[in-house]
């Protein structure tokens, strides 16, 4: 009989209601405080999008999704990063479950040290915490997964089709992603060459279509960011002419803050309140070719060790 392989799917984590948001923040920071007026401006956002973050439930579909493509012996478990229930929780699950040899797949396409670098730095943190020994497999990239990309591919062109037929030809495609610290470029950070794969990809297959690409969601930090940041830029297009855009949230692929505030409330508000207009793609979440896709990564990695 095939030995179980347990297959670690993580996310970044978020509250689950507002009375969480301010421990939330506190785990993010690593313990250090926001102002008081800060946490209430972020209370307000997570009141604005239904009282909450939704990544829990996102990410927990998702695994099960990934589950349904995978079969045995595979068995799927979620972490993440910094909130319930935690990497650590999940590693402990897998011990107790007698697992001994496990895959990581981080629900981020794009490799920074930063974000996917940290979620596997907390993984081999929690393994060594248990004190148990597991052979680990990571897919630390997946920016140009075929399921992926073929997801993405739909989901602009049916955001195209909100437009009028004879405004389509000028909507700006606004490809987005996370943005980071400067300081991770200045030490060789793949980032920023790793959206670009994504970018890429797309633009070929939408070759008529102007597009650009920007960053959003930079931290509330004196530290300088990766920009052109999304609110800039698409105000530049405005002065420009431009009036219709569609954004493509490539650096996420399940609806959540940074996509439900930062683009549908604050970026929509802002191009609207200047006369254009803005759509959002829906996002990949548990699309069956995407996760049907990333199951084959899943299933050769497995495979090249020996575990299959």
């Amino acid at each position: 009989m095939t030995e179980s392989i347990a297959v670690l799917v993580m996310a970044y984590g978020g509250p689950n209601n507002l009375e969480e948001v301010e421990p939330y923040l506190l785990d993010v920071r690593g313990g250090r405080p926001l102002p008081p007026r800060a946490i209430e401006a972020i209370k307000r956002r997570y009141e604005q999008i239904g009282g909450g973050s939704p990544i829990l439930e996102n990410t927990q579909a998702q695994a099960e999704a990934l589950q349904e493509a995978l079969g045995d012996p595979f068995q799927v478990f979620i972490g993440m990063r910094h909130w319930y229930p935690y990497i650590r929780e999940a590693v402990g699950e897998i011990a107790a479950a007698g697992g001994r040899r496990l895959v990581g797949i981080a629900m981020a396409p794009h490799y920074s040290k930063m974000s996917v670098g940290a979620y596997f730095a907390s993984l081999e943190e929690a393994i060594e915490g248990h004190g148990v020994t597991m052979e680990i497999e990571a897919i630390t990239s997946w920016k140009d997964d075929p399921g992926f990309l073929d997801v993405l591919e739909d989901r602009i062109q049916e955001g195209l089709e909100r437009f009028p037929a004879e405004r389509r030809p000028a909507v700006h495609l606004v490809f987005t992603a996370h943005s980071l610290p400067v300081s991770i470029v200045e030490e060789g950070d793949l980032y920023p060459d790793e959206l670009q794969v994504t970018i890429r990809e797309l633009q070929r297959r939408f070759p008529s279509q102007p597009g650009r690409f920007a960053y959003q969601s930079a931290g509330m930090t004196k530290d300088a960011w990766l920009g052109p940041d999304a609110g800039d830029l698409l105000l530049e297009l405005m002065d420009g002419g431009v009036e219709d855009f569609l954004v493509v949230p490539i650096g996420f692929v399940s609806e959540h803050v940074e996509v439900l505030y930062d683009v549908d409330i604050e970026l929509r508000r802002l191009v609207e309140d200047a006369g254009g207009r803005l759509e959002r793609i829906e996002m990949p979440g548990t699309d069956p070719r995407m996760m049907g896709s990333l199951a084959d990564r899943v299933r050769s990695l497995a495979a090249r060790r020996g575990w299959l």
